[in-house]
């Protein structure tokens, strides 16, 4: 969970990166989608980027399982950690997660890879984003993100061993700024768009 959640958020960022080119213009956006589209070594990491989606799910799932299970053999006359809504809602969040990214490769990457007809993905991105719907859910989906992210980005490193006394306060401030950098980001750019699209 914890190597392939850290893998999956590097490429948000670089996904991010590729999104800014939006505000460059057709041209700019078009030449960037290229570039990653024939680069050799993007097309070898999107098997490895599909097959880490895969894992993290399988191992989501059964995560939720095991504690659900396990609750039934808590001593509650212990004192148990407090958890956050983030943390309890960590299935519920990915699974809503996945149902957006089903709909954005249905709506992005197969007609950007598979249909000859699109002459320009910029238009393909421009013309979603003026969808009131879609725009909408979209930034939703990212809110959601943000929620699953504020737990997953923390419990990461401390899955990893890397988190002690220390060192948590300062993942817990670059947690905040990574799932708001990365969430406002892509909500802005789809907000931007869908009010501007047409100018």
């Amino acid at each position: 969970m914890a190597t392939t959640g850290i893998f999956l958020m590097s490429f948000l960022l670089i996904h991010l990166s590729v999104n800014l080119f939006l505000f460059y213009g057709e041209e700019a956006f078009n030449n960037a989608v290229f570039f990653m589209r024939r680069n050799i070594l993007v097309r070898i990491l999107e098997y490895v980027l599909a097959f880490g989606f895969i894992v993290h799910i399988f191992f989501g799932i059964r995560l939720h399982l095991k504690n659900n299970k396990s609750k039934g053999k808590i001593d509650y006359s212990v004192k148990q950690p407090v958890t956050t809504f983030s943390s309890r809602t960590m299935i519920y969040t990915g699974f809503l997660i996945l149902c957006f990214l089903i709909l954005h490769l249905m709506n992005f990457m197969i007609p950007m890879k598979y249909n000859d007809n699109i002459n320009s993905d910029y238009i393909l991105v421009i013309s979603l984003f003026k969808n009131p719907v879609y725009t909408f859910f979209y930034v939703f989906s990212f809110l959601v993100l943000g929620f699953h992210l504020n737990h997953g980005f923390q419990s990461s490193f401390q899955s990893l061993g890397l988190s002690n006394k220390k060192k948590l306060f300062w993942i817990q401030k670059l947690g905040f700024f990574y799932f708001w950098f990365v969430c406002s980001g892509f909500s802005i750019i789809a907000i931007w768009f869908f009010f501007n699209g047409n100018k």
